[in-house]
């Protein structure tokens, strides 16, 4: 079993930025295969970004140089850092966990971006 906790989300401006932070425990030991995932009202669930096997990345287009996932190997840790948000980028995001055999998602945190 993996349990996925996320934080760090909330409201902000448009132009404004967010850090959320994923932290993974139980039968985890890289932070290789997670990711995050946003699912806005009335769309599908989304890939934003994710961190590959061997420590490479890959974004959504529509957040590509605005978003960095980064991560901690010994806390098993994943973070987003957002940047110029837009009210586009409203959502739940999800951390995702998942290897050739399992398939995890945290509860979600809600990002808001309205003046």
């Amino acid at each position: 079993q993996v349990q996925l906790v996320e934080s760090g989300g909330g409201l902000v401006q448009p132009g404004g930025s967010l850090r959320l932070s994923c932290a993974a425990s139980g039968s985890i030991f890289s932070i290789n295969g997670m990711g995050w995932y946003r699912q806005a009202p009335g769309k599908e669930r989304e890939l934003v970004a994710r961190i590959l096997t061997g420590s490479s990345t890959n974004y959504a287009d529509s957040v590509k140089g605005r978003f960095i996932i980064s991560g901690d190997n010994a806390k098993i840790t994943v973070y987003l850092q957002m940047d110029s948000l837009t009210p586009e980028d409203t959502a739940v995001y999800y951390c995702r966990y998942r290897n050739l055999a399992y398939d995890y998602w945290g509860q979600g945190t809600q990002v808001t971006v309205s003046s």
